[in-house]
């Protein structure tokens, strides 16, 4: 069971910045895909972005142009940088890894406000 770790959520305001980071732990294998979802109040957990080992990622629409998901195979860690912060960004933010199954960090707030 791959177990993962997110830290670098935060407030921040309106075009500002921050930098979400996740390590798994747990395999000595190689995670095919890892990336970030997330979940606000009231709504449903969206898909954020994704990377597979292999380089290749993907944005949802409402984040493509601000946001930017990097991966470390060696090390098995993946980060979202999130660039152009907007209150509709307001959300938990997960990250998760699939190998074999989906495993599920648990979450890190991520407040954008004036």
């Amino acid at each position: 069971q791959v177990q993962l770790v997110e830290s670098g959520g935060g407030l921040v305001q309106p075009g500002g910045s921050l930098r979400l980071s996740c390590a798994a732990s747990g395999t000595r294998l190689s995670i095919s895909t890892m990336g970030w979802y997330r979940q606000a109040p009231g709504k449903a957990r969206e898909l954020v972005a994704y990377a597979f080992s292999g380089g290749r990622t993907d944005y949802a629409d409402a984040v493509k142009g601000r946001f930017t998901i990097s991966r470390d195979n060696a090390v098995n860690t993946v980060s979202l940088q999130m660039n152009n912060l907007k209150p509709e960004d307001t959300a938990v933010y997960f990250c998760y890894a699939f190998q074999s199954r989906v495993s599920w960090g648990q979450g890190t707030q991520v407040t954008v406000s004036s």
